[in-house]
């Protein structure tokens, strides 16, 4: 096996990428690194979408990493998830096994692809003035063409909006570059019509919520987790917890997070599209094929490269 490939396979959300990855993991004696940015919370299984039996293929349970690392209500952000792909991905390789990044966050996902680290971000007056002018809701706009956003604590309030702004700003003109391994990666993209994924979301939504996700948002608050905390993670957790807290009726918080899940699908593609523009060759592989296809198909690009 070549030392420094690594295999990435992402997408919007309800395409399928973690059962895909562990089966192409089955066919090249692979590991998965999760690119998640929620599941890495222990505790937040079912809103987070956890599906643990994703992994077993032929009843062997796939190895996989950085998911349930980070106790709810703690921060977990980029910085760590840098750190922490760097150990895992440097003890897949020294096992001789295949590493493979799967998930939908695409912050972190450019984050490794393009080995920088993001530092902090001080306060730029100047830049601060440029935005002064602009709307809360053309700020909002820009922001979300910039970054997938699972929640609205950068939009609560205008200083929250400009200081999100701020960080974007100094991340894409000013990082310094971590010492990564030089990889030869392989980005998979998983694609379904708009309207298909809008289905996908919508039953997947529905057998979450049989499946206990209130009951689990339930027992976080018994843990201790404030409504604040629990709304920070935003989409599933946000508007539960306001069904929970009788802000708002079942039918009301299933319509709201139903639409909120979508938009934030399209968000995701957004930044793929970015992505793409800025330089980054993402293989798109048709969701609708079988198994088997999708995964000779990715074999075969991962081979190729």
């Amino acid at each position: 096996m070549n030392t420094n490939k690594l295999l990435t396979i992402t997408g919007p959300t309800a395409t399928g990428k973690t059962r895909l990855a562990a089966l192409v993991a089955n066919k090249l004696q692979g590991e998965i690194i999760s690119a998640d940015s929620r599941q890495v919370y222990k505790g937040m299984n079912i809103g987070t979408g956890k599906d643990y039996e994703d992994y077993i293929v032929n009843g062997i349970n796939t190895p996989f990493h950085l998911v349930d690392i980070a106790d709810a209500g703690s921060e977990y952000n980029v910085y760590s998830f840098q750190n922490d792909f760097l150990i895992a991905y440097q003890q897949i390789i020294q096992r001789g096994n295949t590493p493979i990044l799967c998930g939908g966050t695409g912050m972190y996902i450019e984050s490794v692809l393009a080995g920088y680290k993001l530092i902090n971000t001080p306060i730029n007056e100047e830049f601060r003035l440029s935005l002064k002018d602009k709307t809360n809701e053309e700020l909002e706009i820009q922001l979300s063409q910039l970054k997938s956003l699972h929640n609205i604590t950068d939009t609560s309030n205008r200083e929250r909006l400009i200081r999100a702004m701020e960080i974007i700003n100094h991340e894409t003109t000013s990082f310094e570059m971590l010492d990564f391994p030089k990889i030869t990666n392989t980005l998979i993209g998983i694609w379904f019509e708009r309207e298909f994924i809008r289905q996908r979301i919508t039953q997947r939504l529905m057998l979450r919520l049989k499946s206990g996700m209130i009951e689990e948002i339930e027992q976080l608050i018994r843990n201790g987790l404030t409504t604040e905390q629990l709304k920070f993670y935003g989409l599933e957790y946000r508007y539960i917890t306001m069904y929970i807290n009788n802000e708002i009726g079942y039918d009301e918080m299933f319509g709201l997070l139903n639409t909120a899940i979508h938009q934030f699908a399209k968000r995701q593609m957004t930044w793929f599209r970015r992505m793409e523009k800025n330089g980054f060759k993402i293989h798109w592989i048709d969701g609708q094929k079988n198994e088997t296809e999708k995964v000779e198909e990715i074999v075969k690009l991962y081979f190729e490269a």
